[in-house]
C-alpha cells in the first residue's frame, strides 16, 4: 500500500532498521544515532536517537511528527509539537533575522514567517496568533500572522448553544475577536464576558448567534435554560460538599457571586429558583441551605 505522507503533521510509519555509523571509539566500531522509517517515494525517514521509543524494533509501527530539517530533509520525532500544518496558534518568536522571524513551536526546529507574512514587525520573546501552512512555492511549512487569510470559506452550520473550541485573537471596542473551532472567525462582546481573557487563551464556548452572512457571536457560558440546569447541578454539588450551606444569595454582590462560581448573578438566581421550585433548598437574602 502506498505511504502518504503528511508533512508538519502525525503520520503512523514503519520502522525499517537502526540507523548507525562507524566509529572506532564505540564499543562494537558503531554508534547508533536513530532509527529509520519507512517514507515510501520519499525513501527512509530518520528519527534521530533522542526520540525514539523505549523498545521500538523492525516492522513495528511508530507514530510521529514530520518536519525539515535545516537541509530540508525529512525529519521524524515524537515531541509533541504546539500546532500542525492547518492550526492557528499563540507561538513565541525565538529569533528575528534579515528574511523574517523563528517561532517556537515545539520541535527543534522553529517555524519561519518570513517579513511579507507579518502584520507588524514581530519582536523576540512576544507571542503572535498565526496559522500555520505549508508554502506552496518553496514547500516549507511556514507561519502567517495574517491568519484572516485562512478561515473556512463555508458557511457555518451550528445551531445556537453549539458548544465550540475558541482560541481568543485580539481585543476589540467590542470585546474579543476569536478563532472558532480552528475555522472560523467569530466575535465574543464585553458583556459575555465573565473572566479575564487574554490573547492565545483557549476556552470553551457557545455559539449565539450565526449571521445571515456568516458571522458568528459566541459565549462563554451556555443560555437559557441550559445555562441554567447546568449551573443548578453545579450549585447543589457544592452545597453538598459544604455542609449543606452557601453563604450567597439573592441580595449578595454580583462580584462576590462570580468571585466564587465565574457565573453572573442573573445566573445564580435563575439556578437558586430552579432549586427552590424543586424544594431542595431553602433561601435567605444572604444565604442557601439544603433543606
Amino acid at each position: 500500500m502506498k505511504t502518504t505522507l503528511k508533512l508538519g503533521d502525525y503520520n503512523t510509519l514503519k520502522m525499517t532498521k537502526v540507523a548507525e555509523r562507524e566509529d572506532p571509539h564505540a564499543f562494537n566500531g558503531k554508534e547508533v544515532f536513530g532509527i529509520f522509517l519507512d517514507g515510501g517515494d520519499e525513501g527512509e525517514i530518520l528519527m534521530p536517537q533522542k526520540y525514539v521509543p523505549e523498545g521500538v524494533k523492525p516492522g513495528d509501527d511508530v507514530r510521529c511528527f514530520l518536519y525539515l530539517d535545516q537541509d530540508e530533509r525529512l525529519i521524524a520525532t515524537t515531541e509533541t509539537p504546539l500546532a500542525k500544518v492547518g492550526d492557528f496558534a499563540y507561538l513565541k518568536v525565538n529569533w528575528v533575522n534579515k528574511f523574517g522571524a523563528f517561532l517556537d513551536w515545539g520541535v527543534l526546529k522553529d517555524v519561519f514567517c518570513p517579513f511579507r507574512e507579518m502584520k507588524k514587525k514581530m519582536e523576540i520573546g512576544e507571542s503572535y496568533i498565526v496559522y500555520i501552512h505549508i508554502d506552496e512555492d518553496s514547500y516549507r511549512i511556514v507561519a502567517s500572522a495574517k491568519v484572516e487569510h485562512f478561515f473556512s470559506e463555508e458557511k457555518p452550520t451550528y445551531k445556537h448553544g453549539d458548544a465550540v473550541d475558541l482560541l481568543v485573537w485580539q481585543k476589540t471596542d467590542l470585546g474579543f475577536k476569536v478563532i472558532v473551532d480552528n475555522k472560523f472567525a467569530g466575535l465574543l462582546y464585553d458583556d459575555q464576558i465573565f473572566q479575564p481573557l487574554h490573547t492565545g487563551d483557549r476556552v470553551k464556548g457557545y455559539i449565539s448567534t450565526v449571521r445571515d452572512d456568516g458571522k458568528i457571536d459566541v459565549a462563554l457560558q451556555p443560555t437559557g435554560m441550559r445555562q441554567t440546569k447546568s449551573f443548578a447541578d453545579e450549585l447543589l454539588q457544592y452545597l453538598k460538599d459544604h455542609d449543606g450551606h452557601c453563604d450567597l444569595g439573592d441580595k449578595s454582590a454580583a462580584d462576590d457571586i462570580y468571585d466564587r462560581f465565574h457565573v453572573s448573578k442573573k445566573v445564580f438566581k435563575r439556578a437558586v429558583g430552579d432549586l427552590y421550585k424543586q424544594r431542595l433548598i431553602t433561601v435567605s437574602p444572604l444565604s442557601i441551605a439544603l433543606v
